[in-house]
Formats: C-alpha cells, structure tokens, sequence
C-alpha cells in the first residue's frame, strides 16, 4: 500500500507539471489565458437543451468548464459544464481552423472554454454545438478529483466546496433553492407589509436565546463584546419604537458543538409584529412553510430522507403536557410539585440536575418521549414558565407561557411566543436567569438593562418567531445533514 501511495503521487506530480508546462508554452506563444478579461455569454446549456426546436441551426455562445473530451483525429467532442447544466461540443478542424485545434487538443479536463457554433442534433440523437470558434479563458492547474466522475468524501467536499460544486452538479442545484427559498420568503413577509431591518451582530450582552456566545475583545472601546446568539431583544425594542412589523435574516453565532442538525454560525429568521399573539405566528408559520414550498418546488408534498411530509393539511397542535400524556402516558397535571416531578424522573431514568424545577423536568421527559415521533408538522404549545423567559404566561394557567415549537422530521424547525411585555415580570424572569448564571449555568440569559428600559417605556402585544433557515432548506432540498445546506460549513482546521 506504501508503494502505491507513493507511486500515485509521484503520477498527480507528474500531471500537473505538464499542466504547467502547457500553461508555460502558450504563454510564450503569446496566448495566455489569464490575459482574457471577458466573453459574451449569449446562452447557458439548459437554456439550448430544453428549447431545441427554437435553438436549431441558431449561433450561440456559451462558456463553461471542460468535464469530458475525445479526441479523434480531425474531429473531436467535449462536454462542457456551466452554470445550469451540460452540453456537448462538437469541434472540427476544418470549422474552427488547423492552429486553433491543435490548441484545443492540448486542452485538459477543467478548463474553461469560450465556445460559439451551431446548434444541432447528433446522428446519436445528442443536442450537441458545432463549434465556429473556441478561445481558452482560464487554465486549470489542478486535478479533478476521481477521474471527473465525482468527489464523493464529505470531509472534501465541505472543506473544497468549489470542487464539490465543480463536479456535482446536484450540489450546485441545492444551493441555487437555497437563494430561491430565501428570496420566496422575503417576497412573502414583503407581500404581508413585514420590514426588513439589520441589528447589530456585535454586542453588548448576547441575549435572547439559551446558548454559549463567542466572545472577542474591542480594543478602541476597551471592553468585552459578543456575537450575537439571537436576534429578539433588538427587534423587540423596534416595536417599542412603533414598528409593527418586522424581520431580520442574518447568521446568528453560538458557542456549541458540531452535529448534522448544528453549526456554530447559521441563518436565522426572526419576525414580530405588533398587536397578535402566538396563535397569530401559528397561522403565519404555517402558511409560509406551504407557499415557500409551492413556489420553490411546486408542490406542499415533500419527502425528507423517505418519508413523505404534508404541508398541505392542517398542522397538528398539542400542548407540550398532553404531547407527553398522549406519547408516554404520563399526565404532568397531576404532578403537582417539583419534588414529585422529580421522584418521577428518577422512576423514568431521566437524568437531571439540582437546579431544575418542575418544568425543567417536563421539558426532559417532552425531549426523551415524544420529539422521535413528530414526524408530521406539528406544533407544541405552552411551554413552562421555566424555560420561557421571554415569553407571556398563559392568563388562565401562569405556570405555562404562550409558546410554541414547530416539529417536523422529529426537529424543531421554530419557536414563537406571545412575547411577554411586562416588564416587571420580565425583570423577575432575568433575576431567575441570573441566578442560575450563579450557578454554573453557562448558556442562561444575562439581564439587559437597556431592553429593560426598552420594555419600560411600553410594548403592544406582540407575536415573535424565530425559523431556523437552514433547517427549512434541508427539509426543502431532501439534505440528510446542515453543512449540505451550508457553502462553507465550520470545520476543523485540517492541521489540528
């Protein structure tokens, strides 16, 4: 195996000095590539291939990146790959001339290529250009991986994301939905008067979510800023300010571990508007997953690793104490108290730490029983008070708050609340959080005392959501993990 390690290197080293003795040789004939600066791109490949009829016996010009060539004497054919797709070049000598041949028969996979010619069907039935002229616009130095037929180890593909979009086509087609569900969401909550704004990502006080910041050190002003987590507390205070509506999309950063449902940095979507409540964000939600989907896939149908998801029907909706009533039997409105939450954990081996109360323990068993069997939408409602600090208490039941999860392919996909204007109650809220920051708790919110000043001067009720946009895009893309979603995922450095 040592042998034949060293002998495939000793060959990639040998083709690529001939790579750059080719590049050498037309630079000294004057016919650098790297010295083109334009090419009028009059079509892409897809644009031909699906509108032959119209495109037969018409001149075009396309330019793209050689994937495969065959060489036969005075004719030869390429396959070349651009932005939408591929199609095959037809080139003779006697149509592009003797000295531009020869140049293209030196011509290597990877290289990019200006083409003009004729479009037209091959005896073999191929929508095919016969070449009129062809010119080299850049030189490709390295090698293709697995012989062009594809990169297929996930550790390169994430790391060498231009490669990965190079020779897998079906990479590129995810992210091109990518931008398409971003824009179809911002054209939905445009069409329903939301205003996009922009928050600051560096802060003060990284709050809104439970989850460990980055930290940095700002040197003019001699203090301890933070990435921040969420989005919440600044948009809040834009509807103290008497923005009704209002969104931001942007990365949020959290100091976290790596999984295929988490990365350190990702795309969050945040929205509150004045004067609804948390069964306003439920409708809301519910019908921006539908029309995102009908619009980018022209379908609420969607499968996700095997299993069909339906968008169309109705989400299911349960509170998070009948979700465990009706998944593991356990009815948590007859535990009364958090030593008794807490003698039923142990009965049900639920680990849990000295600082929980009774709906901490809730929210363990919720998390142990019941998140595997959300398959279909659904939404879990009324959270406890506990792990809701910025959410409104439920005015008939105040141990639970007016919250929300949406579940699908057994993940949360968002989280919403009637958002809690009280700032007395939000005070005691920050004053609970604090403590358990006290205690060891790394990831509780640190009291904000300008949003306290915010809330102060008075906010209407007011509904909030947070989607995870990456999360969406993995359900809409049939991606198993997040960094399939994400151009150039948080790796760990290769020399580590």
């Amino acid at each position: 195996m040592a042998d034949e390690r060293v002998q495939n290197e000793q060959d990639i080293h040998e083709l690529l000095k001939v790579k750059r003795d080719k590049l050498t040789e037309l630079q000294d004939k004057g016919k650098d590539p790297f010295q083109i600066m334009k090419y009028d791109v009059s079509h892409h490949s897809l644009d031909i291939t699906e509108d032959f009829e119209g495109f037969e016996g018409k001149t075009v010009s396309i330019a793209g990146r050689i994937m495969t060539k065959r060489v036969m004497g005075k004719a030869s054919f390429c396959n070349v790959r651009d932005l939408k797709g591929d199609i095959q070049a037809y080139v003779r000598r006697d149509d592009i001339g003797e000295e531009p041949y020869a140049d293209f028969k030196k011509y290597d996979i990877g290289d990019i290529i200006g083409l003009e010619g004729e479009v037209f069907k091959t005896h073999s039935g191929e929508i095919s250009i016969k070449a009129k002229s062809l010119v080299l616009l850049s030189k490709s130095l390295q090698i293709l991986p697995e012989k062009f037929h594809g990169l297929k180890d996930t550790d390169t593909r994430y790391r060498q994301r231009y490669v990965d979009l190079i020779v897998n086509p079906e990479v590129r087609d995810t992210f091109i939905k990518r931008s398409q569900i971003i824009r179809e969401i911002r054209n939905y909550l445009d069409d329903n008067s939301f205003m996009e704004v922009e928050t600051p990502v560096l802060v003060p006080n990284a709050g809104g979510a439970a989850a460990r910041p980055f930290s940095t050190h700002h040197n003019a002003l001699d203090q301890d800023i933070f990435l921040r987590i969420s989005l919440e507390l600044y948009l809040k205070r834009l509807i103290v300010g008497g923005m009704e509506r209002v969104y931001e999309i942007s990365r949020v950063f959290r100091n976290e571990g790596l999984s295929v449902r988490h990365n350190p940095e990702f795309t969050l979507l945040e929205l509150y508007q004045a004067y609804t409540d948390y069964y306003g964000m439920m409708n809301l939600v519910e019908d921006l997953f539908r029309t995102v989907a009908k619009k980018v896939l022209g379908t609420t149908t969607v499968t996700y690793q095997g299993e069909e998801i339906d968008l169309s029907a109705p989400f299911e909706r349960l509170t998070m104490v009948d979700a465990i009533k009706k998944y593991a039997n356990i009815d948590f409105n007859e535990i009364k108290d958090e030593a008794s939450a807490k003698a039923l954990a142990k009965e049900h081996n639920i680990e849990f730490e000295k600082r929980h109360k009774r709906g901490d323990i809730i929210n363990l068993f919720f998390e142990k029983y019941v998140e595997e069997k959300l398959v279909q939408p659904t939404f879990i409602m009324d959270h406890p008070v506990e792990i809701s600090p910025l959410a409104s208490r439920k005015p008939d039941n105040p141990d639970y708050t007016e919250r929300f999860e949406l579940f699908i392919t057994r993940r949360e996909f968002a989280n919403a609340f009637s958002e809690l204007n009280d700032p007395i109650d939000q005070r005691g809220r920050f004053d609970a959080q604090e403590a358990l920051r006290a205690a060891g708790d790394e990831e509780a919110n640190e009291t904000d005392e300008d949003f306290m000043t915010a809330l102060e001067y008075g906010m209407p009720p007011t509904g909030g959501i947070g989607i995870g946009i990456d999360r969406l895009i993995m359900l809409l893309t049939d991606s198993a993990a997040i960094r399939d979603v994400l151009l150039f995922p948080t790796m760990k450095s290769i020399d580590k």
